[in-house]
């Protein structure tokens, strides 16, 4: 079984890699059933804008690499809760389980309304709760929220 908090602590490092090269602090990783790391991404808002979420560059290349069955045992692991779209993604993808360190709410408490990262009010358990295969979420992880605050310390 994989060690969640170990592998949201290397989201949290992506963030920072992601920060430290022009981009938004954030980052993902999708992981096999027994924890083995497969795809790691950082946001991508310097040359893919608004789309550029860590999460939807994961959830694409799991997508071109793996098999929708093969996906369905694997687990993206975030810093910070999906929004809609990429819930979605890890949806369209066929990733079966979806785990973030903060929410998406304590997020928008950060941004505000920054043009940058207008969140959304929708929680990824609703989005992928419509959908017609089951994805299991686990967070947040209250004892990692101080940690990724600090990704976004000063950034907004």
């Amino acid at each position: 079984m994989p060690d969640d908090l170990k592998l949201l602590q290397r989201t949290i490092d992506i963030a920072l890699e992601s920060r430290a090269s022009g981009n938004h602090p954030f980052g993902a990783l999708l992981a096999d059933a027994d924890g083995n790391i497969l795809i790691e991404c950082g946001n991508t808002h310097s040359t893919d804008g608004g789309t550029g979420h860590a999460e939807l560059n994961v959830a694409r290349a799991a997508a071109g690499a793996h098999s929708p069955e093969f996906l369905a045992g694997c687990t993206l692991y975030t810093s910070v809760e999906p929004c809609s779209m990429c819930a979605g993604g890890c949806y369209w993808a066929g990733i079966g389980r979806v785990v973030f360190g903060m929410t998406e709410v304590r997020l928008a408490e950060l941004t505000g309304d920054n043009p940058e990262n207008l969140t959304m009010s929708l929680p990824c358990r609703q989005v992928l709760a419509a959908g017609q295969r089951d994805v299991q979420v686990s967070g947040p992880f209250p004892e990692l929220e101080a940690q990724i605050l600090r990704t976004h310390e000063g950034f907004w």
